[in-house]
């Protein structure tokens, strides 16, 4: 188990590797949501997605190894690609076909390799464990790493530093690396704050696995919270049994409400985020979130989309 020691650790560990990102309220979002709502600007990070963190802290940590690798819906291979350059070590980054073109040119952009492997995270992860077994690569999975989970907690602790008194956090929620992390560093320090998921309808492996009572494989569909999409891994061995214990609240979403959200963002308050990320805001936005409970903190995860599909959206296309 990650605990709030490590939490701690990886944050001075990362500090000088991560920004330390602002935290805006929302007039327009607190007015539907019946109370005081702030925006986690963590799609202000270098990366353009709050996976710097798990992954500066993961890497930081490596032995010796051929190069790094791993299995990624874009921005977890963003992020490494970006450590491993820092590092000066060669990276590999698996994507299925359903990844966007964008994310794999950001991360060709950082010197890594993007290999495209099937049509789904699952197909491009058996790639990676391929790289970690036969060529010696080291594997820095998305989520289920205690790692990588070390260091998205360290959101927790930058969220309740700036905001003391908040009573819940809406968290995109996956794999459950970035909710586990949060969750574990935020009820370390207040037991009585809410944590609640987001993710969308289509696809969503970890709702589908809590359901469950288990991890099951769900077919990865398209959707505009592309990287809130893949598989929890059928033998995870953290992120599942963090997020049933500690999340209190699972929301899911339409393509519509999820589309609403990044309109909202773009036209009330100048943020361009992706799909993932706007799933707090359209959780307001569908009355399916409020704030009467105290100051509800909505994590903006990631601004890394299409230009032609933020277009797309906005025009009412999608």
């Amino acid at each position: 188990m990650v605990t709030l020691d490590d939490i701690r650790a990886a944050q001075s560990r990362i500090r000088g590797m991560v920004r330390e990102t602002p935290m805006r309220g929302s007039p327009g979002l607190s007015e539907i949501a019946g109370g005081p709502v702030w925006l986690k600007c963590e799609h202000e990070q270098e990366t353009g997605a709050f996976k710097l963190r798990g992954a500066s802290n993961a890497a930081a940590q490596l032995g010796q190894a051929a190069g790094v690798t791993t299995a990624s819906t874009g921005n977890h291979g963003r992020a490494l690609a970006h450590a491993a350059r820092e590092l000066g070590i060669p990276a590999v980054i698996c994507v299925s076909r359903l990844v966007p073109k964008n994310k794999i040119a950001a991360i060709e952009a950082l010197g890594a390799e993007a290999r495209v492997i099937g049509a789904s995270q699952d197909e491009a992860f058996e790639e990676a464990r391929r790289l970690e077994r036969e060529e010696g690569f080291a594997l820095i999975p998305p989520f289920d790493h205690p790692e990588v989970v070390a260091g998205q907690g360290t959101l927790g602790l930058e969220i309740l530093g700036q905001l003391p008194g908040a009573a819940a956090i809406a968290i995109p929620l996956s794999g459950g690396g970035l909710l586990a992390g949060v969750a574990l560093a935020a009820k370390a320090l207040k037991p009585e704050i809410r944590i609640i998921g987001i993710s969308m309808e289509r696809g969503a492996a970890m709702a589908a696995s809590l359901a469950a009572g288990h991890p099951v494989e769900v077919e990865e569909l398209e959707t505009l919270a592309d990287s809130l999409g893949g598989g929890i891994g059928l033998e995870n061995r953290l992120t599942f049994a963090v997020c049933r214990d500690l999340m209190d609240e699972l929301i899911l979403l339409t393509e519509e409400e999820i589309a609403e959200g990044i309109r909202f963002l773009a036209a009330e308050e100048g943020e361009t985020v992706e799909g993932a990320a706007a799933v707090g805001p359209a959780a307001v936005l569908a009355g399916k979130l409020r704030a009467e409970l105290g100051p509800l903190v909505l994590l903006l995860s990631g601004k890394n989309i299409d230009p032609e599909l933020h277009r797309a959206v906005m025009e009412g296309d999608r």
